[in-house]
């Protein structure tokens, strides 16, 4: 490929989400007002419904694929078969948004350092759970915030790409926090986005 050729050439990205998909409608909003310059949006795999990050796909015209874990025999196959929909797609990158399962050794080697996380936590607080939040409220922490990272063979570490705080106030509760949450989720996801166009 010619230097020209690869400087042109835009990322391919995917995003999986297993839940809503509030981040993830947020981001694909982004992609498609052009917010990224050097990046594409192909793919969203979903895997319920109702799901607002699917709605929002179709609305802007990207394609969705429903794959539900549960439809193969364990999780091996079912990365398995989510890698060869990938290669046949081009994805350079995957964005996981809400997506709550465990990424497997097979995923990691077809994907290295191009699957990246968010984790509502400062790095290293608050690793491997699915409360962060009401842990960091819980432990009585004055600043706790979201983690973009690259994932590695190890549940919520890996290479950190950006971090967000996010003040924590002494009346403050899970149902008063996510709203900080999700504004601060979509800003830290477009700033890692244009931190990996600016290396590739």
């Amino acid at each position: 490929m010619a230097d020209s050729e690869r400087t042109n050439k835009k990322i391919n990205w995917a995003i999986l989400v297993t839940g809503w998909g509030q981040n993830a409608s947020d981001v694909i909003k982004l992609f498609n007002k052009g917010s990224f310059k050097k990046s594409d949006l192909s793919l969203v795999v979903c895997e319920s419904e109702p799901c607002g990050a699917k709605d929002m796909a179709e609305k802007c015209n990207i394609e969705v694929m429903k794959i539900r874990s549960a439809d193969f025999c364990g999780q091996n196959t079912y990365q398995n078969h989510l890698i060869e929909n990938f290669k046949t797609r081009n994805i350079d990158y995957l964005l996981l948004l809400g997506y709550k399962y465990i990424i497997e050794e097979t995923m990691l080697s077809a994907f290295p350092n191009r699957i990246i996380n968010i984790h509502p936590s400062l790095f290293p607080s608050f690793l491997a759970t699915q409360t962060a939040i009401q842990d960091a409220i819980d432990y009585g922490v004055k600043v706790t915030g979201i983690t973009t990272h690259i994932i590695d063979d190890k549940i919520d570490r890996g290479i950190i790409l950006c971090q967000e705080p996010i003040k924590i106030k002494p009346t403050d509760t899970l149902e008063s926090l996510y709203p900080k949450f999700s504004k601060k989720g979509k800003k830290i996801i477009a700033k890692t986005i244009k931190h990996i166009e600016n290396r590739s």
